[in-house]
This record gives structure tokens, C-alpha cells and sequence, in this order.
């Protein structure tokens, strides 16, 4: 557990800390991390001090955001190749341009011929070291240029496979279209290239329509503290 906000001095935060984030619906990696970085300068009137964080979360995606202050930003490479843990919802029988829902409903498909035990064994197809392409609708980099950029635009990029790997894909419940899981996988994975492939391999299409990051190595979400709570707690507000 993360020790109390409140208790943390000056010397401490430049010195180095981890600080555990729940960041919210809606807000980018970006700026729950700034916000962060807001409190502590006003709390202690610092002009600089190095923070950074472990691993972006999309802005529809909640969870735990493992911030590095001071010194323990040099920590951050290690952290980012730690195992994550996610909880999700794929809903299956649509796709859109993002595999999440960032952007609208391009196809419809029916799903009332998946059966529960399909439905389970598509998991398998997808468990161990697979090669997985990310969505055109990331920040990755292509000729210097986000994918994003070029998705937004309409221009079509190749965007090369990578090898990731997936420990754990658990189907947690079913109420069609709606598949809750929780995945446990390696540095670089994509959960939303994940529920598009998934849709795809039973032949109806799917996308991501919820997602939540509850752990990073050792790092627990229970743990982690909404950014404006962090603010409230530092400054006692």
C-alpha cells in the first residue's frame, strides 16, 4: 500500500516516490499525471522536479496509472516491463475504426448463434506469445507521425505485428453482446487490437467497450488514489 499522500514531504517527493493513481473516465494519462505534478508544485511552490509515469492508459480506459517522482523516474523502463492485469467488457457483433469506442459503429453483425463454450475456446486462440497488430488509432510512431494522425486523416499506413504475450484470458461473464474478461499480459499488448481480433476469430466482429487496468507488477488499483482526491489530501482542501 501506497504510503498516505498527506504524509509525504517536500525532500520525499524530490528525493523520489511511486505514487499509485486511479485515473478516471475520461482523462488522459497526460493529464491525471499533471495534475499530479500541479498539487506537489503548489503544495511545496517548486519550479521543477521530475515525474513521469509507467504505461498510458486511453482516455476510455480507467485504472491504475503508476506514477514516478524525483529519482524513481529512472524506475520507470522497469516498471513498464512489468505484467498488467486488465478488466474489460468486448462487445461482440460491431466493429469500429479504433476497436474501442473512441469512434462510431462501422458494421453490425448478428451474435445469436455464439455459444457459451465458443465463446471460451476462442480464449485459447489467443493465450501464450501471439503476434498482434496495434490499432491505427494509437500513438505509436510511423515516419514521425502518430498512427492517430494518419488514421484521422483517412490514409492508410501498414502498421507491422508484434510479438506480445498473454498469460491469462478469463471469461468472467457473458450477456451477449457483452463479454466481461480479465487479461494478464506482457509490456506492449493491446487490449483493444485484442477484442478486435477476438470478435473477428468468431466471425461476428467486436470491439472494446470498457477497460480497466487493475495491476502492474506488484502494484495494486485498491491501492491507487483519484487524482483530485491526491490534490484534496496534499492540500488538505
Amino acid at each position: 500500500m501506497q504510503v498516505p499522500v498527506e504524509s509525504i514531504s517536500k525532500d520525499e517527493f524530490l528525493e523520489g516516490q511511486i505514487l499509485l493513481l486511479d485515473k478516471p473516465l475520461g482523462w488522459t494519462s497526460f493529464q491525471a499525471v499533471n495534475s499530479v505534478k500541479w498539487t506537489i508544485r503548489r503544495k511545496f511552490q517548486l519550479k521543477k522536479f521530475k515525474i513521469g509515469h509507467a504505461g498510458t492508459l486511453d482516455p476510455l480506459a480507467t485504472g491504475l496509472l503508476v506514477v514516478c517522482t524525483g529519482k524513481f523516474t529512472k524506475k520507470i523502463p522497469e516498471l513498464q516491463g512489468q505484467l498488467k492485469e486488465y478488466t474489460g467488457t468486448i462487445t461482440l457483433g460491431a466493429i469500429t475504426p479504433s476497436y474501442d469506442l473512441e469512434t462510431e459503429v462501422e458494421e453490425i453483425s448478428n451474435t445469436e448463434d455464439l455459444t457459451r463454450q465458443k465463446i471460451i475456446d476462442a480464449t485459447l486462440m489467443f493465450t501464450g506469445k501471439i503476434e498482434q497488430k496495434p490499432p491505427l488509432f494509437s500513438a505509436l510512431k510511423k515516419d514521425g507521425k502518430r498512427l492517430y494522425e494518419y488514421a484521422r486523416k483517412g490514409t492508410v499506413v501498414e502498421v507491422p505485428a508484434r510479438t506480445v504475450e498473454i498469460l491469462v484470458f478469463e471469461i468472467t461473464d457473458i450477456k451477449l453482446p457483452d463479454v466481461h474478461f480479465r487479461v494478464v499480459c506482457s509490456k506492449g499488448t493491446y487490449i483493444r487490437s485484442l477484442a478486435h481480433d477476438f470478435g473477428k476469430a468468431l466471425g461476428v466482429g467486436g470491439h472494446l467497450s470498457a477497460l480497466r487496468r487493475t495491476k502492474i507488477g506488484e502494484y495494486y488499483v485498491d491501492n491507487a488514489v483519484d487524482p483530485t482526491i491526491f490534490r484534496e489530501l496534499l492540500l488538505q482542501e
